[in-house]
């Protein structure tokens, strides 16, 4: 049993954290019955829309040793990814011809960076305690990453219901070592600092956030453009604007967010200019370019089909332009039946505009 160990203490595996690139780390093993509570409510609610694998590992994701057996601990880290020299979001989202792309998805794809330095952390506290059991995640299983994080110290679960630092606001990612080693566990951040504040409720283009919260994912314009795999809702579209992969209008407004620090990973410096693209150029992307262009970005998940459905949506809600309408019908007869109809879509919603003018 591990208890016989001489194990690392949290000052120890902080240390090795920070020497990896995190910027922080800390330890839980507080149940997550009120999260389980919430998500089960949450799905009853039907707010998850199409994500079924939300629903479909039962308890797994609210309880670790379900869903990797032995595990007592969770070592929950977070890293930077805040790009302070990208286009400024007001700038992007008032040019209604320029394409906005959620910051995290500026750079190399996250998933590979944190799951890398996850595994050498483990190797790293494998060195001082010989093997043990454990299993790294990056948002890619069943698991309640901000409740875990919250319960390690590294925040609280703002009202938008993304983890939020009161030193270092909320533009980070999250990642997670589940651990059989018996780690003593850090304070749990138990303070909500958002007050009676409600700005990340006002400014959401959809009004996704029904309530302090509480998200319908089914109006969240990063499910509409990320996870949705079929058609955008008519009446959601022109809400969209020209976002055409993920919003980040909620954490935009965050006060907390004046003190998020610089990234300091190379891996995370913005790629082929995406923050100040236009949403003609990206439209023109065959699919070889859009393959080459989004290599190690977590764009490419999306595929070509549905980059193309996006930027549509962003075209037609664009002023009307002659070049608008060429770009739109030179994809008219695209092969995808998906893209077709936003295509269409988006043709009579430039014609409107040419009609009104």
């Amino acid at each position: 049993m591990n208890e016989t160990r001489a194990l690392p203490d949290r000052e120890q595996i902080r240390q090795w954290a920070r020497a990896l690139g995190f910027q922080e780390c800390g330890v839980s093993t507080a149940p997550l019955a009120e999260d389980e509570a919430y998500l089960l409510s949450w799905l009853q609610q039907g707010f998850h829309g199409d994500m079924d694998y939300m629903a479909r590992h039962g308890s797994k994701r609210s309880r670790p040793a379900e869903l990797h057996t032995g595990t007592v601990s969770v070592i929950s880290v977070r890293m930077d990814y805040h790009q302070p020299d990208a286009a400024p979001i007001a700038e992007i989202l008032a040019d209604p011809d320029a394409a906005f792309i959620s910051r995290y998805a500026l750079g190399r794809d996250y998933h590979k960076v944190l799951r890398q330095r996850l595994q050498k952390l483990a190797d790293r506290i494998g060195q001082a305690v010989g093997p043990f059991g454990y299993r790294a995640f990056v948002d890619s299983a069943p698991v309640l990453e901000k409740a875990l994080a919250r319960n390690a110290g590294l925040g609280w679960i703002g009202k938008h219901t993304n983890l939020i630092h009161e030193r270092h606001g909320s533009w980070f990612f999250l990642g997670e070592l589940y651990t059989d080693l018996p780690l003593a566990p850090d304070p749990a951040h138990d303070r909500n600092h958002c007050g009676t504040c409600t700005r990340c409720l006002d400014v959401c283009p959809t009004q996704a956030i029904i309530a302090p919260y509480q998200v319908d994912a089914r109006r969240c314009i990063s499910y509409l453009t990320i996870e949705l795999h079929g058609s955008i809702p008519e009446d959601l579209r022109p809400l969209l604007g020209n976002r055409i992969y993920g919003c980040d209008d909620c954490q935009w407004v965050c006060p907390w967010n004046k003190f998020a620090d610089a990234t300091i990973e190379v891996d995370f410096q913005i790629r082929h200019g995406l923050d100040r693209a236009r949403l003609l150029d990206l439209f023109a992307w065959d699919e070889t370019t859009f393959q080459n262009r989004t290599e190690g970005s977590p764009i490419r998940r999306i595929g070509y089909e549905r980059w193309l459905r996006n930027i549509a949506v962003a075209l037609g809600n664009a002023p009307f332009s002659e070049q608008t309408i060429q770009a739109l019908r030179a994809k008219q007869s695209h092969p995808s039946e998906l893209v077709q109809e936003h295509v269409a879509w988006a043709i009579k919603a430039q014609l409107a505009k040419a009609s009104a003018a």
